[in-house]
């Protein structure tokens, strides 16, 4: 096994570029060698050693070629390919296959190349709070039992055990990362219920028009009463690469999940934020369009969890709520 070698499955999506970007600054692990991975062939950041490759991950042999390249067998895997929450909602059969056969060929393709390398491969995986449903405590705190109530939060889930499984038994040493939702997202909108969690944000910093599927009225009681559990895509990236570096013994012996810091906003906070940063204009080109499947998927997830074990293992949280992540995205837009 090579040192130093890290593949990124997913690596054409916004998450898996600033990932890329942000292993080649790591001063933790100079010197990386990146095997970047999607569906299209991802673009590799510029002065980075890397190998592009597209790749079908639903093929289980073109799995396994990713472990086989030129430059080594990967001591970290990045596992974040995927189909986005209503899209596994809308399409079970297609959601089922990719977010759970594509991410067991992996997780074997890791095993049996490791093995043949003497190695056990660090296998970090993204997964949700979607995994979580039904009636939940106040505070979601480690010990909160995963009930997921959508497609994509039971694939994520059956992933987890899997991984949690090839951990207990030496095959891969595992690493899972529960996301927050990521606010705000650049690009254009995806296929994921909260998709709107950034949209109401970044189209109308750009001056569009955008519709929230949360109440019919910017004077709803409903934007008031859905809770999101968020964190800056800086923050998130930041824990990713920290990821890497736990130590194994660090981790709860039971479980390699880790429920990535985050901090509760509302709908109406956010837009507050928004007119804070932007002003009322701003505010005014956001439509109010209710989608009852959007509302219940989204209100079936968490928004308020225990930090304190996951602070514990070095990983980082946004401060100061949302003003300071709508003001830093504006001048993201204004420097591009």
């Amino acid at each position: 096994m090579s040192d130093n070698v890290v593949l990124i499955t997913g690596a054409g999506g916004w998450l898996g570029g600033l990932l890329a970007k942000a292993l080649i600054s790591d001063e933790t692990s100079p010197n990386v060698n990146l095997i970047l991975v999607d569906v299209v062939e991802p673009k590799a950041p510029p002065g980075a050693r890397a190998l592009s490759i597209q790749a079908d991950l639903t093929d289980p042999a073109q799995a396994a070629t990713l472990f086989n390249t030129e430059l080594g067998v990967p001591d970290t895997v990045y596992c974040l390919h995927g189909i986005m929450s209503r899209g596994s909602e809308d399409n079970f059969d297609f959601g089922i296959k990719v977010n759970v056969d594509s991410v067991r060929f992996v997780l074997d393709a890791a095993r049996h190349a490791g093995a043949q390398a003497g190695r056990v491969i660090k296998f970090i995986f993204t997964s949700s709070l979607a995994v979580y449903g039904g009636p939940l405590p106040d505070i979601v705190t480690p010990e909160t039992i995963a009930t997921p109530q959508g497609a994509y939060g039971t694939a994520k889930l059956v992933d987890e055990l899997f991984i949690n499984e090839y951990t207990r038994r030496g095959f891969v040493d595992g690493r899972i990362l529960r996301l927050p939702t990521i606010v705000v997202r650049p690009g254009p909108p995806s296929a994921a219920t909260s998709a709107f969690v950034s949209g109401i944000i970044r189209e109308p910093l750009q001056g569009l028009p955008t519709t929230c599927p949360i109440g019919d009225s910017p004077s709803s009681a409903a934007l008031s009463a859905l809770a999101l559990w968020v964190a800056s895509p800086e923050t998130t990236i930041r824990n990713f690469v920290r990821a890497r570096h736990v130590p194994a013994s660090r981790f709860a012996p039971h479980t390699r999940v880790v429920c990535l810091p985050g901090f509760t906003t509302t709908v109406r906070e956010e837009l507050d934020a928004l007119a804070e940063v932007a002003g009322p204009a701003a505010v005014d080109l956001v439509r109010f369009e209710a989608d009852e499947t959007n509302r219940r998927v989204v209100a079936s997830w968490p928004a308020r969890f225990d930090n304190s074990y996951a602070l514990s293992l070095g990983f980082e949280v946004d401060e100061g709520g949302m003003v300071p992540i709508v003001r830093r995205f504006k001048e993201q837009l204004q420097a591009n």
